[in-house]
């Protein structure tokens, strides 16, 4: 098997299907304590790819976007952790009463509009960059910040 540098990959998805065979992909290869953060614009297909993905995870109940929750918890082959800052404009707060918390390493945790948590990210996850709007094809970039996130890489390319 050849290992794949930890080099940005660029995924094209002309269609939304395109997009939900990818997140799934991503989501068969999980792991507990996993972080995936999903950067693009609003209308990007941020929530779509995490449907997808749960659904790579077994989840069965339906995922929506947790804005006004700011997370939802599912339950699959490992716990999905879906949290959505949008409407913060500062996460700290969040974070410092448990945003994130514990629990999330047993599980995967997904974050949506991850730039709202600013420096507190770590530099250990799976940065997933959705370019395009609309009915415009998705270019993904997948970006591994550690060796631990090289098999979303080659489950993608």
């Amino acid at each position: 098997m050849t290992t794949l540098p930890l080099a940005p990959i660029v995924v094209r998805c002309p269609t939304p299907d395109d997009t939900s065979r990818l997140g799934r992909a991503l989501g068969s290869v999980a792991q507990a304590g996993d972080l995936v953060c999903l950067w693009g614009e609003l209308g990007a297909g941020k929530t779509h790819l995490a449907k997808a993905f749960g659904a790579g995870l077994g989840v069965t109940d339906t995922i929506t976007s947790p804005s006004f929750i700011l997370m939802a918890e599912y339950r699959g082959r490992l716990p999905l952790f879906h949290v959505d800052p949008y409407r913060l404009a500062d996460a700290r707060d969040a974070l410092a009463g448990g945003l994130i918390d514990d629990r999330q390493a047993d599980g995967v945790t997904i974050v949506e509009w991850p730039e709202r948590l600013g420096d507190t990210l770590p530099a250990a996850r799976l940065d997933v960059r959705i370019e395009g709007t609309g009915d415009e094809t998705r270019h993904i970039t997948l970006e591994a910040g550690s060796p631990t996130y090289r098999r979303y890489l080659e489950v993608a390319a």
